[in-house]
């Protein structure tokens, strides 16, 4: 029978909130505590709009660091993304076991830093004052009589653009992290991106899955900009949700934002376990989509295909979800194996079907067969259909082993690796398909001329 590798435990580390007022640098000093350029940063208020994930790692402490929008107290209560982007950090702050507030040196203190302070007051947890722009002696010298009346102790004055002060700043952090707690055990978390075209439901399929208004929600394209980490636990088990920026096909002809938004969306797919991708069922599967699935088997992701929307497809009734699952298959062969469900994440129709389906997809990933089955069934297959022979020479499997799994790899040993045709490859993976549970990962394999004594005795 397949044997499938139970998920590690760990410690759940502790979480760290940077907020402030827009465009005081809060995604840049993320970025330079983390020590990589995870957030968008540009020089526009408003450019990180939810909550954004990172574990960082400093004197032997893990923590998560959390980038939030700008919390503006004179917000427009018309404006959905606006006050959205508000209580995104707010409830950040709240969720965090240390608060990292930033102030702009160079504008000084304003009134909006003071509502700003109140509203972190009220969270009652332990708050780090960062003034950051301090790239001269001039700003320098002004930081602690003009910051250090908003009640939380002396500043710390950093240059996120140059890295200067972090150092002091991260180990200030570390003091105030709460000891790591061994009692506080997870697994260690699988990480599912959520990709797919603008507009297409990616956020709203995450705030239903959390079940709060965790990603902003609007029917604006390009909303979700960063490809934003949430935790979410289903069933005793922790996954990673990453909700990203919608693909343009041409994102560079949307602006600065727009290109590094889609550069993000695939580096979050590199960065994953899974790959959801949503498709609008209504529309089937379009060039963008088959490019986003082609991508995510191309990193060797296992893969999931929601068509969202679903409820209007029913209101319509021409199509069985069968056949609608045939057709999409259909239009996308090399993602044969992938499982495919419909929803509405707007209504929440159907909602329950996917985690299941995610469930069963990372146990595949996880799968390893036993060596004497997986050549027992490799065996039987090629006595009942030989290779084919190549300039009058024979293929030869003599051994075949699973030394990888998430994704599953397969090592053959043959005598000789060039003459193995591509239709061939093909069957063997159907075979193995077939014979055992490997439903949404992508399986490699690995032709070996073989060597040593070893294969010799499998002869």
């Amino acid at each position: 029978m397949a044997e499938a590798l139970a998920p590690s435990l760990r410690v759940r580390p502790a979480t760290v909130a940077v907020v402030g007022r827009p465009n005081v640098g809060k995604s840049a000093l993320f970025n330079r505590l983390l020590g990589q350029r995870l957030a968008i940063v540009e020089d526009t208020p408003g450019v990180t709009r939810d909550r954004l994930y990172a574990l960082a790692e400093w004197r032997n402490r893990t923590f998560t660091l959390v980038d939030t929008g700008g919390i503006d107290t004179d917000v427009d209560p018309n404006d959905p993304i606006a006050s959205g982007t508000r209580a995104q950090a707010e409830s950040a702050a709240r969720d965090a076991d240390v608060v990292v507030f930033v102030v702009d040196a160079i504008d000084g203190l304003l009134p909006i830093d003071r509502e700003v302070a109140d509203i972190l007051r009220r969270t009652r947890r332990p708050v780090i004052l960062v003034a950051n722009k301090v790239e001269s002696p001039k700003a320098l010298a002004s930081v602690h009589a003009e910051f250090s009346g908003l009640g939380f102790g002396e500043p710390f004055a950093v240059s996120a653009m140059h890295g200067e002060g972090t150092g002091d700043l991260l180990d200030a952090i570390v003091e105030k992290l709460p000891p790591d707690d061994p009692t506080r055990l997870e697994q260690a978390e699988l990480a599912i991106a959520l990709i797919g075209q603008p507009n297409v439901g990616k956020s709203s399929l995450l705030n239903a899955l959390l079940q709060e208004e965790r990603a902003i929600v609007s029917d604006v394209p390009g909303t979700t900009r960063d490809a934003i980490d949430t935790l979410f636990t289903w069933k005793q088990r922790t996954f990673r949700l990453i909700d990203t920026a919608g693909v343009r096909k041409k994102a560079g002809q949307h602006g600065s934002i727009e290109y590094y938004s889609s550069l993000r969306s695939l580096k979050a797919i590199a960065r994953c376990d899974i790959a959801v991708l949503l498709i609008d069922a209504l529309k089937g599967p379009t060039n963008q989509d088959r490019r986003l699935a082609g991508i995510a088997l191309e990193e060797r992701k296992a893969l999931v295909i929601v068509g969202n929307k679903y409820d209007l497809v029913r209101e319509l009734g021409e199509y069985s979800q069968p056949e609608l699952a045939k057709e999409i298959h259909a239009q996308l062969p090399f993602a044969s194996f992938a499982p495919v469900t419909f929803l509405s994440a707007l209504t929440k129709r159907r909602l329950q079907s996917l985690m299941p389906l995610v469930e069963r997809v990372a146990e595949n990933l996880d799968r390893r067969i036993p060596t004497a089955k997986l050549n027992t069934v490799v065996r039987n297959a090629v006595l009942a259909h030989p290779p084919p022979i190549h300039s009058g020479k024979p293929l030869k499997v003599f051994y075949v082993s699973q030394p990888q799994t998430h994704p599953p790899l397969f090592v053959f040993h043959v005598n000789d690796p060039e003459i193995v045709p591509a239709a061939y490859r093909r069957f063997i993976e159907n075979t193995l398909r077939a014979e055992f549970d490997f439903e949404g990962v992508p399986l490699t394999f690995d032709f070996r001329e073989r060597s040593g004594r070893h294969e010799e005795g499998h002869e």
